[in-house]
């Protein structure tokens, strides 16, 4: 399981013209799932997202977390994060996960944050989406669990 972890000052996924999640402060996560992941996997990432200090304190240091500011967390699957580039130009998504196993990591990693306690909205899984993202900072983490 990858994610694509950034600090936003607002994020959101159009689907068809039409918001289908949307936050202020906090994080867009970008997250895609390999063949190998299981549920332990979503939950672990989960928790390693939610305690991530990437936000800073009074003296600019990072040093909270999006639980810390009371943000929330934008997630949108990403399988192309998955991709491997070792053979030529055009990128394999052989080690992505088939859908349907990947869809329900991807709901596992969501619930799992709102166990922790961290509002989150998604993208619509499948979907072609729009993703905007206002990256503050820019700060951009890659986590891989």
């Amino acid at each position: 399981m990858r994610a694509v972890v950034q600090r936003v000052s607002e994020a959101r996924v159009r689907v068809d013209e039409q918001v289908v999640g949307e936050i202020g402060r906090g994080l867009c996560v970008l997250l895609g799932v390999t063949r190998d992941d299981e549920a332990a996997d979503a939950e672990r990432l989960a928790g390693k997202v939610a305690r991530l200090r990437i936000f800073e304190n009074q003296e600019g240091k990072f040093d909270h977390s999006v639980q810390d500011v009371e943000g929330a967390v934008l997630v949108v699957s990403q399988f192309t994060l998955i991709a491997d580039t070792e053979k030529g130009n055009r990128p394999s998504f052989a080690g992505a996960a088939p859908p349907a196993e990947a869809e329900d990591l991807y709901e596992a990693f969501g619930t799992a944050l709102r166990l922790l306690g961290v509002p989150v909205e998604t993208g619509m899984f499948g979907a072609r989406m729009l993703v905007e993202i206002a990256n503050d900072g820019p700060v951009t983490i890659t986590l891989d669990g």
